[in-house]
């Protein structure tokens, strides 16, 4: 096994983990199979309890991991499936060591960081690095390790120094060091600063880690004279020194690597014998085709925590995804649905107007997952809004339930109908808590991970968009669920669940039969999409907003195709060979 050791200097967010992602792939481009781990110094056994506000979107894996979101980009980079022991956090490993010890493992040893922690670090790295993730037998060739926070934060001691042990147990000929960092520009003068790369690399070899290679940040592509200034003082040859500077989209980082002969760096620090040139061709087809889209489609997203992109990354990407397939070029308007209430028009009518002139204007609305009761009310505005103008509407998880609530109130005339996430003693409970759920922990107590979703009918238009007939697998994360007590009320008024859970009392998918796309999921789409393969609910979303639904269903040609998408150059998908049979110059924007 060998291992690819990524670090962070300078500051945080400098893209450790699209860095590691992009090494991967062009490692696995290379023709090896790869995996990932992702330390997360904090002390929080997993991601799960963490506001997005505070650490981004929550990301969950098929096993129902409740994970950092940088192994959503492993997953949507590599195209492999992970599991909750590849992420790697203080509190689990401090966890696991207590037990341990309780249980009398130890033999009356006095517990310290040293052996004790450092010890169980690389143990949990060797046992995690064996797992297949790829779906394919036997164990992967290379594992890239992404050490979260910055060289030099107290919390990630115990992690440096298991890492400085660590390439002493696998052989340095195993043991390959990536160290990102920043190469800012200071003022008008435009000199391209080398002095914080330079006392990071310092403080990195201080704890007994030397990085073999750099990959240096940077608004513009670094000068000559930089790259041989770096290398003089961090003691990294010049073509160890990568630069990764602005671009475009993420899609184009894998090629700045292998057009700068990364992955012949890696392969000679890690003795591998031949390195095949990285086959790229799809990556770069899909980075110039996302670059070259003009035609806009406005989708509004209506939601909580809109201050903060991250909080909904991988709904992001799975817009970008069904938008690259459908030759548009994703236009995402942000709402935050307290500007959509009426008590905003009163207290902020700048705001509420220009929020609903937003809404107004989007080709598509989604309203994403989230807790709590704020903006609940302008969520509502929003579905409501949707179903009554013909508006393409997705809802994920909450996003359904509040189009369930909205229904009732509208459609059925329960105008006090409610969940009881938010009114617990509502006389028309629409979403109630789940049995099985705990009322007392928060963490890792929800219906979490891959389940199955039984499609009721194949004349549906997300059996469609999926081209199953029975049934589809994809990741749960909710502790409250539309109530089997009004299913029937609610289909007799004409909403329709297509989709319920093996025990047919669990709501998973509804429709609203007649209305171009009004689609709600009980389900994250969003944490199995992928570059070349979109989710389904989020390409039917994309297809309705652009006008082009009617033709991907029909499946009928068209004179004038759009060029061949991602997926078909790919071969990965027959969703894809369809898309190409749409026509973008016939249809415009709704």
């Amino acid at each position: 096994m060998k291992y690819v050791v990524v670090t962070g200097g300078v500051v945080s967010g400098l893209g450790k983990g699209v860095t590691a992602s992009s090494i991967g792939v062009v490692l696995k481009a290379c023709g090896l199979r790869v995996t990932s781990i992702k330390i997360d110094p904090y002390l929080n056994t997993d991601a799960g309890t963490m506001s997005p506000f505070e650490h981004g979107e929550v990301f969950v894996l098929d096993d129902g991991g409740e994970v950092d979101l940088d192994l959503g980009n492993y997953e949507r980079f590599l195209d492999v499936t992970l599991t909750r022991d590849n992420n790697i956090t203080t509190g689990k490993i401090y966890q696991s060591v207590i037990e341990r010890e309780r249980r009398g493992d130890y033999l009356g040893k006095t517990v310290q960081v040293v052996p004790h922690i450092t010890d169980c670090i690389q143990d949990w790295i060797e046992r995690v690095a064996r797992v297949p993730v790829d779906g394919l037998a036997g164990t992967a060739d290379v594992c890239v390790i992404e050490l979260g926070g910055t060289v030099g934060d107290i919390e990630s001691m115990p992690f440096i120094e298991a890492l400085r042990q660590f390439q002493f147990r696998v052989g340095r000929d195993n043991f390959c060091l990536v160290h990102v960092s920043l190469v800012p520009v200071l003022g008008v003068v435009g000199e391209q600063k080398t002095k914080p790369t330079q006392h990071s690399v310092r403080e990195l070899r201080a704890y007994g880690l030397t990085p073999h290679l750099l990959a240096c940040r940077s608004a513009q592509p670094l000068k000559q004279a930089t790259k041989e200034k770096l290398s003089q003082f961090c003691d990294v040859p010049a073509d160890h020194i990568l630069n990764i500077h602005d671009v475009s989209n993420i899609w184009h980082v894998p090629l700045l690597l292998r057009d700068q002969k990364g992955h012949i760096a890696i392969f000679n620090k890690l003795n591998l014998s031949s390195v095949p040139p990285p086959a790229l061709e799809s990556w770069a087809t899909r980075a110039a085709r996302c670059d070259n889209l003009s035609v806009p489609v406005k989708i509004a997203m209506v939601g909580k925590y809109t201050g903060l992109s991250d909080s909904y990354l991988s709904v992001l990407k799975a817009l970008q995804h069904a938008s690259i397939a459908c030759s548009r070029k994703l236009v995402p308007e942000w709402v935050a649905a307290t500007d959509l209430e009426e008590r905003a028009k009163i207290e902020r009518p700048d705001e509420h107007k220009a929020a609903w002139t937003t809404l107004k204007r989007a080709d598509g609305v989604l309203v994403p997952g989230g807790f709590g009761d704020r903006g609940i009310q302008g969520k509502i505005l929003a579905a409501s809004y949707a179903r009554t103008n013909g508006i393409p509407y997705l809802g994920i998880c909450l996003g359904m339930q509040i189009a369930v609530v909205e229904f009732a109130r509208n459609v059925l005339g329960l105008d006090d109908a409610n969940s009881t996430e938010f009114d617990s003693a509502t006389p028309h409970p629409c979403v109630v808590f789940m049995p099985e759920v705990s009322k007392t922990h928060m963490g890792g107590t929800m219906r979490l991970g891959a389940r199955k979703t039984l499609l009721q009918t194949a004349d549906c238009i997300t059996a469609k968009l999926y081209q199953k007939e029975l049934f589809i697998d994809e990741r749960h994360r909710h502790r409250y669920e539309v109530n089997p007590e009004m299913v029937e009320w609610l289909e007799t008024a004409g909403l329709r669940f297509v989709g319920k859970d093996e025990t047919g009392r669990r709501m998973e998918i509804l429709e609203l039969p007649g209305h171009p796309y009004y689609v709600g999921v009980q389900f994250h789409p969003e944490f199995k999409s992928r570059p070349g393969k979109p989710s389904a609910v989020f390409l039917g979303l994309i297809l309705a907003a652009s006008g082009q639904m009617d033709s991907y269903i029909s499946g009928s040609p068209s004179r004038n195709p759009p060029p061949p998408t991602v997926a078909q150059a790919d071969s990965v998908s027959s969703q894809a060979e369809r898309l190409e049979k749409l026509s973008v110059s016939n249809t415009g924007v709704r």
